[in-house]
């Protein structure tokens, strides 16, 4: 998509990869993709920043994972206590560590073929944004929330940030089997909510006064 200037979205576009780091190819995007709400956008622009400051080539869900940890308490409060801190001591080892072997490849999905990647962002971090999207639309919210991306990013068996999940003793699978089952709970509690709501518009009773 092409905003009214003919800058691209951030999200959902097919451009010819680059070869500068993924914030500064993404500098000509607006930082908030009417998708999100304000938090995880806010979570959007910073994983691009960390992108560039550690000199990588594209946004990746490791890079979402580390700035929804440091940002977003709901997405904490998924995790056990000891597995935040784990998860964060290691992530911050990136540049010096582990991350070295990612430099100079891209973190695929089976969703995105590489060939359609969005400017700026691994296949696998676009998908997981579309598919965050996706799940506030099936929960009856206009716009995703950190958790959402959260739930997309551990649905991704081969993603990078599932990788480091493992690493840190966390199980991604059964993380995934209890945000989906929270998403069931909060699409029962909404269509619950919606149903009285409808029976009270048709009654003309708005309950006890």
């Amino acid at each position: 998509m092409s905003g009214g200037d003919g800058a691209d979205e951030v999200v959902g576009v097919s451009l010819p990869q680059s070869q500068h780091p993924a914030a500064e190819r993404g500098a000509h995007h607006p930082d908030h993709d009417p998708r999100l709400d304000a938090e995880l956008a806010a979570v959007v622009t910073g994983a691009r920043r960390r992108a560039l400051r550690d000199g990588d080539r594209q946004v990746d869900t490791a890079h979402l994972l580390h700035t929804l940890l440091e940002s977003d308490p709901e997405v904490r409060d998924v995790f056990d206590g000891p597995h935040v801190a784990r998860l964060l001591g290691y992530l911050v080892q990136r540049a010096i560590g582990y991350g070295l072997r990612w430099q100079g490849s891209v973190e695929d999905s089976g969703a995105v073929p590489l060939l359609t990647e969005s400017d700026g962002w691994s296949p696998a971090a676009a998908a997981a944004l579309d598919a965050a999207h996706g799940r506030a639309i099936r929960l009856g919210r206009p716009f995703a929330r950190g958790v959402d991306l959260l739930a997309a990013v551990v649905a991704d068996p081969t993603s990078r940030a599932v990788e480091v999940l493992g690493r840190a003793g966390v199980d991604a699978a059964a993380m995934a089997a209890r945000l989906e089952e929270a998403a069931v709970q909060e699409r029962a509690a909404r269509c619950a909510a919606d149903g009285d709501g409808g029976r009270r518009a048709g009654t003309g009773f708005d309950g006890p006064r």
